[in-house]
């Protein structure tokens, strides 16, 4: 896969994130009123009903990172399955910037650090919040 692979991800896609992460309820809820929102289904793998199985995934590797399925069945995971996302939102020019050798790479490596603690950074979060 190349790396310029997320700017050809097909509207509509579809978002699995976990609903009980702060920051993806964070994310979601702008996605919701994003001007181009018919082009996102939002699924919540938290929700009771999910079964990962019935979309060809393992629950735990669902957790461990954004993934994203487009219309024509193709998979994007993890930092990629961001691009995708804004790819078809219209941010095409932040994306092809992301792609770009070194920013790529670096982009990569602050997402799975960042999904390995999202869950103790969202913890972390909430507490904040709520002492102000």
């Amino acid at each position: 896969m190349s790396r310029y692979t997320p700017l050809h991800a097909a509207p509509p896609v579809t978002l699995f994130h976990d609903g009980h992460c702060p920051f993806c309820q964070q994310e979601v809820a702008w996605l919701e009123k994003h001007r181009r929102r018919e082009h996102i289904a939002l699924i919540d793998i938290q929700a009771r009903d999910f079964n990962a199985q019935a979309y060809g995934q393992e629950f735990n590797a669902m957790m461990g990172q954004l993934h994203l399925r487009d219309s024509q069945g193709r998979w994007y995971i993890g930092m990629d399955a961001s691009r995708a996302l804004y790819a078809v939102l219209g941010y095409r020019r932040l994306v092809r910037f992301s792609c770009l050798p070194g920013v790529h790479g670096i982009m990569n490596a602050g997402y799975r650090f960042f999904a390995r603690r999202r869950i103790r950074l969202g913890q972390w979060w909430e507490k904040r919040q709520t002492k102000r």
